[in-house]
């Protein structure tokens, strides 16, 4: 089994920040030369080769998939056949048949909680989750749990925002039924021991779950690698189209649980008073499928192959690296996350002391930086840290050393604004 690539330190540190190949390949960047982006982590820029591939489909293919027995829909579905082989091979998935189209990772989510969650919870078990996940992977469980009288328990990470064995062990036990963790954290740009996680739950004969949204558009991700029974992310968090997710899951486990909903497409039979399902994947796939956004899906994983992951890794962790040294340089920043910068995905969340999170990103706005401002959709694990908002700049592999200096200049300009020049 081939492991996920990975960005070694030599790699890190060879990357030159002041250079920036890629920029140019996403228009509306190119298009926009004074723009800042700094919110990769709610959604990326799509480059050309996505556009060009959604367009395509509609140009060349469009016809209904799985519905016509003439040409042009038998093509059409071999062309989502084909992404789905391709989504597979991406994440070391050993079936394509494993892959399951949906919106979102929000959608896959809930398809994992509320079919299979329905199915195999009942009073006294337990679902393990972490106080840092998105509410994406808090609420349908939460739902769940009350639904079927389980609890729901949570892990909570160190002072420096780290899941320890010793709570691992504490929290994942005999009582667990699912476990279900984000890979890396959206707020803290914390990476967790998901491997360690997945053989902790299998040890208590628990089911592994693994929200990857924040981690599979950053750095290489092998399911089998890491052990979990399930994986869901966004194809619009890695430079492809909105409207867009994947499950993964093992084949036998997918084959288990009832459909999520039902209709045209996933059924084999339909009587007046019963129905049967179609195999998976396509039992979890009711209705017309967006079948441009998953070609788009397509074009963006042969971008990433063709920047490498590795070097993307590489080029994202110098800069999130960067990101965070700068910031934590100023004297009126409080980071939140990791003490080390190193230990940073992507994402440093921030606050400027005495000054609302809504009135940074606003006043960055007016010098074109675009940063993200609120709770982030993890207000458990913001209430836990004792705030109820803050600042987050994420990066991408566009990004360069000429937009962090533009965010630390226009933070200095938002104190200044407020507390007058030194």
């Amino acid at each position: 089994m081939a492991e996920a690539p990975k960005a070694t330190r030599e790699a890190i540190e060879a990357v030159d920040l002041a250079e920036n190949p890629y920029k140019n390949d996403f228009p509306l960047l190119a298009n926009n030369p004074h723009l800042t982006f700094l919110d990769s982590a709610a959604t990326a820029q799509r480059p050309t080769v996505v556009l060009d591939a959604q367009r395509d489909f509609y140009e060349r293919l469009n016809s209904n998939p799985l519905r016509g027995l003439y040409k042009l829909s038998v093509e059409a579905t071999e062309a989502i056949d084909k992404v789905r082989r391709k989504v597979a091979d991406f994440i070391g998935a050993p079936l394509s048949q494993g892959i399951v189209f949906t919106r979102n990772a929000t959608e896959s989510l809930n398809l994992l909680a509320l079919s299979l969650g329905r199915s195999i919870l009942g009073p006294g078990d337990e679902v393990c989750i972490t106080i840092m996940e998105h509410h994406s992977n808090i609420l349908p469980w939460q739902q769940v749990c009350r639904e079927t009288g389980a609890k729901l328990v949570f892990m909570r990470p160190n002072e420096d925002c780290k899941l320890t064995a010793e709570e691992i062990e504490a929290k994942i036990t005999r009582r667990t039924k699912i476990v279900s963790v984000t890979q890396v954290s959206n707020v803290l740009g914390v990476e967790n021991p998901v491997k360690d996680i997945a053989k902790r739950a299998h040890a208590v004969g628990a089911l592994c779950f693994v929200d990857g949204a924040q981690s599979v558009p950053h750095m290489g991700v092998n399911v089998q690698e890491l052990g979990c029974d399930a994986l869901a992310f966004s194809a619009h968090k890695m430079f492809g189209p909105m409207g867009i997710g994947v499950l993964w899951a093992k084949k036998d486990l997918l084959e288990k649980m009832p459909p999520f909903l039902t209709g045209g497409e996933m059924i084999d039979w339909v009587t007046e008073d019963s129905f049967g399902c179609a195999p998976v994947p396509q039992k979890f796939e009711a209705g017309t499928q967006d079948a441009a956004g998953i070609a788009g899906l397509g074009a963006a994983v042969d971008y990433m192959r063709a920047v490498k992951r590795e070097n993307l890794e590489a080029r994202e962790r110098a800069l999130v690296a960067d990101l965070a040294r700068k910031l934590g340089d100023l004297p009126f920043i409080r980071l939140i996350g990791p003490s080390n910068p190193n230990d940073h995905v992507a994402v440093v969340s921030f606050n400027v002391c005495g000054i609302h999170p809504h009135d940074v990103a606003s006043i960055l706005d007016s010098y074109d930086v675009a940063i993200r401002a609120g709770h982030h959709c993890a207000q458990p694990l913001l209430a836990w840290m004792g705030i109820e908002s803050c600042c987050r700049a994420s990066v991408a592999v566009y990004n360069d050393e000429q937009d962090i200096d533009n965010l630390v200049d226009g933070l200095k300009k938002v104190w200044e604004m407020f507390n007058g020049a030194e």
